[in-house]
């Protein structure tokens, strides 16, 4: 890619089934057009859209069964493993551990960890102590992760989400190229389509 091309932004929430089964086609995409990506966390508030687990009308119930099933049956072409979670999960603590994983270019051996094993439910994404595991063993520096997190890494987090809002993201994946907005992992075909215009140009 020449460097006077936009640049490819990637949002994420690691509770997304959709931006899981996402990372590879989306991986694939940028290396084929020898993209290298800035990954951003997004974390989604639930509740906002599909309502609180306690009051839940039946529409919005049937909502989140079948997004679920569709992961499923989407994880299983792929190979991956796709549990539904058993409660509304806070994913900012794994959003900033993402963030601690990028400054220190270890960003794909954390995320990789993290979304196989919650999707599993084998990770408990809101403790910093099990975050901090993961990222020592993604060979990043851990050592007072929890204190940081709570302090410049939460405002961090903070400041992102809030740009990723003023830019027009609303959920996950979502890809910005230059300033256009795409969002969804079956945009990736039109997405593809605007690189190779970048290219051309």
């Amino acid at each position: 890619m020449t460097d006077d091309a936009p640049a490819l932004t990637v949002y994420i929430d690691v509770k997304s089934p959709y931006a899981y089964l996402a990372m590879a086609p989306t991986r694939a995409l940028a290396a084929e057009f020898g993209l290298h990506p800035v990954w951003k966390p997004y974390t989604l508030e639930i509740p906002d859209f599909l309502g609180a687990m306690e009051t839940r009308n039946e529409h919005q119930w049937r909502r989140v069964r079948y997004s679920y099933m569709d992961a499923r049956r989407l994880a299983n072409l792929t190979g991956l493993t796709v549990r539904g979670p058993q409660k509304i999960f806070d994913s900012s603590v794994a959003h900033i551990g993402m963030l601690r994983a990028w400054d220190h270019g270890r960003f794909e051996p954390y995320i990789d960890r993290v979304f196989e094993r919650f999707w599993k439910r084998e990770l408990e994404i809101e403790d910093p102590a099990v975050i901090a595991s993961v990222l020592e063993e993604a060979g990043v520096p851990a050592a007072g992760f929890a204190d940081w997190a709570a302090g410049e890494g939460r405002r961090r987090h903070d400041a992102e989400r809030k740009e990723a809002e003023e830019l027009g993201v609303f959920g996950v994946p979502s890809y910005l190229f230059g300033d256009e907005l795409f969002w969804g992992g079956d945009r990736l075909g039109m997405l593809r389509d605007r690189i190779a215009e970048a290219l051309v140009r």
